[in-house]
């Protein structure tokens, strides 16, 4: 159960696509949720931020646009993390089906980096370089705790 929760706090933070599939119906648990992470976030790099005004307004597009592109990466590790678990939980996870997972996450990992280097100089034309290095620093932050509270619900394989 503990997994569900983790993982609905993970995809809800960033799962952009999902919530704007539903904005025409009453909103779901799971699009609350995500609005809450989505602001319980930005208010923490706010909070950490100590943007002035001129920066504050240049910044949070870059960071909005960001968040939409990690929205995508985090529903690969979603779907990665939900193929795992209905095999395990089927006793079905074969060699053929665990190097694909592997294969999926190492994907994931460059495209992670690749973001990365894609928006520094976004963010760099915005705000001074110790700035950006404290958001990156921010977001790393962020992104370790989550993966690390997945880590720790998501069972090795057997």
């Amino acid at each position: 159960m503990r997994i569900t929760l983790l993982l609905a706090a993970f995809l809800a933070g960033f799962m952009n696509l999902a919530v704007a599939a539903q904005a025409d119906k009453p909103a779901s648990n799971m699009g609350i949720l995500a609005d809450k992470v989505r602001a319980d976030k930005k208010l923490i790099v706010a909070n950490n931020m100590q943007l002035t005004d001129a920066e504050a307004k240049k910044f949070w597009p870059v960071y909005e646009a960001y968040q939409a592109d990690l929205g995508k990466l985090n529903e690969k590790i979603a779907a990665m993390i939900l193929a795992y678990a209905k095999d395990y939980n089927s006793d079905s996870l074969t060699d053929e089906k665990a190097k694909k997972l592997i294969n999926e996450a190492i994907a994931i990992d460059e495209a992670d980096a690749k973001l990365k280097r894609t928006y520094l100089p976004k963010v760099t034309k915005v705000l001074p370089m110790k700035k950006a290095a404290r958001y990156f620093q921010i977001e790393s932050k962020i992104r370790a705790i989550i993966r690390y509270e997945l880590a720790g619900e998501i069972p090795l394989v057997p």
